[in-house]
């Protein structure tokens, strides 16, 4: 602010400049003098007669503008005298205007002095040095200087450094346009026009202006196409830039494709072509259209459909009571398939006939007698069935209590120890089950005296075996597939099932359970035991279905997740819940999936029976989702699928894609076929070899053999996302003094709901290549795949065409049945006695929690207490579950520790008496 005060001593004379010097000298004595006076006469409270004066007021830095003078005011207490000083010369007094006042609180006097500066003043020291003034105030005490207050001439030149450019870009591209404004004193101002309006950056984020004054749009969008317009300012004159024009153009982007047209033949091979349009941006303002063919064709087979035929006519039955006998044939030489026709003509064929039965009539006394010996040897035949019943009866309640498994020697689970007995106290019992499929030979353990405990020792549940004997032997089903599904095509349901016993298992079941298993599927069914009521003979099914046989509604986002399983027959009663197990291909999180199980009504339609990750609304149905399959309790058998519908775009299912090539190539052309399955089961051992087959991977193979295709590179998981973008195919790196590719495009397409649906039959696409020579024969290339740009795999392929059979053994032979089911204690890993034994021990609630929920947290199962606690064994469905995860190759040791262990909590918790084992 003002320059530190000098204080100056008399003779204060000597301060005056020029001439006037005696003169001032003599005033500023005369003002002293009388200034002392009037201190001494009327002394002001609080103040000091030597004070500096103080400037209440500065001279400020002023513009010349054009040719208006300026003025410059100070003003300063106490002061008996101020004058201006510029440029170091004193400025004539004549030019100062003077103005005194008090300062009310001090009572000191205040002077104000201004004077006006002009434009000649300041040009006549142009170009030497800046003008400037500067006022000194005097006091009695000496003098103040205050600042330098600096004049200047104000002007804007008219022309800019650098002004706009016109320009065009792409769209969300950065624009930058430079503006240099005006040389200008004081420096000029800037801002943009937009159309001649105002550019805010306070209003749009998307702009900004630099401090060198450039406009800077992040993102250009269609809006920002306009003329551009900068404008410099000062107190002078406002300048205007030449307008640029800028123009924010759009590319063209092709449409996804449109789905493949019908092959343009019905039978053998043809083409087939889709189309896409630029307008996914339509181009603009001048943007490039799309690059690329609009049409792309693509070779085809389509298979010729197959008519059906008649069987030959069956034998004609016996006659009949009411003279009539009847024969039968079936569609099936061949069946149509391919969408060939149905046969013609009656499936039954019946006709009158006359026999002994029908055409002998009798009359008065012989029709009595006759009448009379059928009702005798009708009482007879209901008086044979009461016994046979009642013997079996009899004997069928001996084997419920004594059945053992030869099971029960091996490792992990060790029975109980009990004391040697004679042979020939042995009892053999031979149950007569011959209504069933399977015979049981067992025997019993020494009957004792007295039920004498036997403590287990530490560290194992059950001590060695004793020299008793434990044996049970069993037979496989004697009915064979055909016979079983003649059994069942009587029944109204059999209509929705599968022709065949391929992708089928069956048995025959009773109290002792058992299980069906479909090869190479991963599919199984558990009937634990005593599911199925004591008495009763049940025959059951387990049936894969073809995703095309059956009719499963999707809404929205819902995808098929697992196989369509049909086990039955329906409305069977079951006791305890059957486990159904199978695979699925969804990545499950609960954030992602709401994932359903669905069941088929008798009446055809698809219910929800239980959401996972909800607590159940129902006790007949419970889900157990693992990794890679599913375990479902039922006590109602039907038909069940896994729907998932995703709740975010980062849901994905896992994919298996798998290449098929020509196993011989006679021409130059050469197809590379890559079909997309869901992945229900996994494909590869560690060893490299097929191990297991989904049933559509079983169809593609058996489609591929037909074709003579060979499998051509290891199966590979793909994680597909609900982001609805399609999944994209290429071919690269092929040798192109070799081969060259027939594709029109850069990359294939499968469109997005086709996959993400489940139910759409081999998808795939076809890669043409062409040999360049007919002597070529080794093929080397990479075949990516993607859904979304930088993120996907790719197929890397190196084989002989003539010689290459690698993977032929990956095929499945043709006519796979269903296998035999397991029945009895051979369908369980845990032995019968030993498992009634842990049933019994741990459903009691135990307040030391040895009991069923500490088995469960071993086992990893903690997150179903609920479901178990509802059932009347939660030991017993522990057990199941266990036994649907590991079979046929579980650990019985680290079940039998995970027993051991829970029995350690309470001492007495397995005590076996001899007359139990």
């Amino acid at each position: 602010m003002g320059a530190r005060p000098r204080r100056r001593r008399a003779p204060a004379a000597a301060a005056a400049p020029g001439p006037l010097g005696a003169l001032f000298a003599a005033a500023l004595l005369a003002a002293a003098g009388a200034q002392q006076s009037a201190t001494v006469a009327n002394p002001v409270s609080g103040a000091s007669p030597d004070l500096l004066p103080r400037f209440l007021l500065e001279p400020e830095d002023v513009y010349i503008v054009k040719n208006k003078p300026v003025s410059l005011a100070c003003r300063a207490t106490p002061a008996t005298q101020i004058y201006f000083k510029c440029n170091g010369e004193w400025v004539h007094q004549g030019d100062h205007v003077t103005q005194h006042s008090t300062d009310r609180s001090t009572g000191l006097p205040v002077m104000e002095v201004r004077i006006d500066i002009s434009r000649q003043q300041v040009e006549k020291i142009f170009g030497l040095e800046e003008y400037w003034c500067q006022c000194v105030a005097w006091s009695s005490s000496g003098t103040t200087k205050s600042q330098k207050a600096f004049v200047r001439i104000a002007y804007l030149r008219k022309n800019f450094e650098q002004e706009p450019t016109a320009r065009e870009v792409s769209i969300e591209q950065g624009i930058v346009l430079p503006c240099r404004p005006p040389e200008g004193i004081p420096p000029a101002e800037v801002e943009w026009l937009r159309n001649e309006e105002l550019v805010d950056p306070a209003l749009d984020a998307n702009v900004y202006v630099t401090p060198e004054h450039s406009l800077v749009v992040r993102q250009a969008r269609l809006a920002d196409t306009a003329n551009y317009t900068c404008v410099a300012k000062n107190i002078v004159a406002r300048r205007r830039s030449a307008s640029a024009a800028i123009t924010v153009y759009v590319n063209g982007g092709w449409s996804t494709w449109t789905q493949w047209s019908a092959c343009s033949t019905s039978c053998g091979r043809g083409w087939q072509k889709r189309s896409r349009t630029c307008t996914n941006p339509a181009p603009l303002n001048g943007g490039a259209f799309c690059e690329g063919q609009n049409v792309q064709k693509s070779a085809c087979t389509t298979l010729c459909p197959v008519d059906g035929a008649w069987s030959e006519w069956s034998k004609w039955s016996v006659c009949s009571a009411e003279c009539t006998h009847w024969r039968s044939r079936e569609c099936s030489e061949p069946a149509p398939r391919n969408g060939g026709h149905e046969c013609h003509g009656p499936e039954l064929d019946t006709r009158n006939c006359t026999s002994e039965l029908c055409s002998h009539t009798a009359s008065g006394a012989e029709d009595v007698a006759l009448y009379v010996g059928l009702i005798a040897v009708a009482v007879c035949l209901v008086l044979l069935l009461l016994v046979g019943v009642l013997v079996y009866c009899r004997k069928k309640e001996g084997l419920d209590a004594d059945v053992a498994d030869s099971s029960i020697l091996t490792a992990g689970f060790q029975p109980v120890s009990i004391k040697p007995s004679k042979a020939d106290n042995l009892l053999t019992i031979q149950p007569d089950l011959s209504s069933t499929t399977m015979t049981y030979q067992g025997s019993l353990c020494p009957r004792q005296d007295g039920p004498a405990k036997l403590q287990l020792p530490n560290g194992h549940l059950l001590s060695p075996l004793g020299a008793g004997r434990h044996t049970l032997h069993h037979s496989s089903p004697a009915a064979e597939g055909a016979d079983f599904v003649a059994r069942l095509s009587t029944q109204s349901y059999f209509r929705s099932l599968p022709r065949g016993t391929t992708n089928m298992a069956y048995g025959t079941f009773n109290f002792l359970g058992g299980r069906l298993m479909i090869p190479n599927t991963g599919i199984s069914l558990l009937i634990p035991p005593d599911a199925i009521p004591r008495g009763k003979i049940y025959e059951v099914y387990l049936t894969l279905h073809k995703q095309e046989e059956v009719r499963l509604p999707l809404t929205g986002c819902q995808t098929l997740l697992s196989p369509i399983v049909s086990c039955g027959p329906p409305g069977v009663l079951l006791t305890r819940p059957a486990i159904l197990a199978m695979g699925h291909c969804v990545e499950a999180s609960a954030e992602n999936w709401s994932i359903r199980l669905k069941k088929q009504s008798c009446e055809g339609t698809w219910e929800d029976v239980l959401q996972l990750g909800v607590e159940p609304c129902s006790e007949l149905y419970y889900c157990q989702l693992e990794a890679q399959a599913c375990y479902i309790f039922t006590e109602q058998l039907g038909r069940f699928a896994l729907v998932g519908e995703s709740l975010s775009m980062a849901a994905s299912k896992r994919l298996k894609l798998v290449l098929f090539a020509p196993a011989a190539c006679p021409s130059l052309e050469y197809n590379i076929r890559v079909y997309c399955l869901s992945d229900t089961q996994d494909v590869l051992k560690a060893s490299g070899c097929l191990a297991e087959l989904q049933p559509r991977w079983q169809e593609v193979i058996q489609l591929e053999k037909q074709m003579g295709g060979q499998l051509i590179g290891a199966p590979r998981v793909l994680h597909f996302k609900d982001s609805y973008h399609n999944l994209r195919l290429s071919i690269h790196d092929m040798p192109s003094s070799l081969w060259k590719s027939k594709l029109l495009a850069s990359y294939q397409e499968i469109p997005f709901y086709h996959i993400w649906s489940g139910l759409q039959p081999y998808l795939h696409c076809t890669f043409t290549l062409e040999r360049l020579s007919p002597s070529t024969c080794e093929l080397a290339c990479k075949i990516w795949i993607w859904q979304v740009e930088g993120d996907g795999q790719s197929f890397t392929i190196n084989f002989n065409i003539a010689k290459d059979t690698r993977f032929s053994d990956w095929l499945v032979p043709d006519g796979e049945v269903g296998s035999p089911a397991l029945v009895g204690p051979s369908a369980f890993k845990i032995p019968f006695l030993i498992r009634q034994k842990i049933i019994s021990s741990l459903d009691t609630p135990c307040a030391r929690g040895a009991d069923w929920r500490t088995l469960a947290q071993k086992l990893n199962l903690d997150s179903h207490l609920g479901f178990f606690a509802s059932k009347p064994s939660p030991t017993a469905m522990i057990l199941n579950l266990w036994e649907a995860r590991h079979f046929p190759n579980g650990n019985l040791s680290q079940l039998a520790a995970a027993v051991a262990e829970v029995g350690k909590q309470d001492g007495g918790l397995f005590s076996v008496s001899e007359a139990e084992c």
